[in-house]
């Protein structure tokens, strides 16, 4: 489960797809120094973007490369359900913008 929480927002995710995109979402609402963006997985810190530093930063030991490849693992997953046709048109138009076609 990763939970995605900056000031004045927090929402829970089963995908670790859906809390990036939601987070980098909220980047243009991220206007001072002081604030940021970030996501949890489980209790565990493992993304944060703030206007500290020009790109986000992983979280962790490890955290970049396991998130990686869960990245890859959702959408392998969802292009089996778009294969099948279990995929609605408004999934498939969410994973082209995030580039996981």
């Amino acid at each position: 489960m990763f939970k995605v929480v900056t000031r004045n927002f927090s929402q829970e995710f089963g995908r670790w797809t859906d809390a990036l995109n939601t987070a980098k979402s909220l980047q243009p609402q991220c206007k001072s120094l002081l604030q940021d963006i970030r996501i949890f997985e489980g209790e565990d810190l493992v993304w944060v973007y703030s206007r500290s530093h020009t790109y986000p930063q992983f979280v962790g030991p490890g955290a970049y490369k396991r998130l990686a490849i869960r990245f890859l693992q959702e959408a392998i997953e969802n292009g089996e359900a778009w294969a099948m046709g279990e995929v609605s048109e408004t999934s498939s138009e969410t994973s082209s913008e995030t580039g996981d076609d």
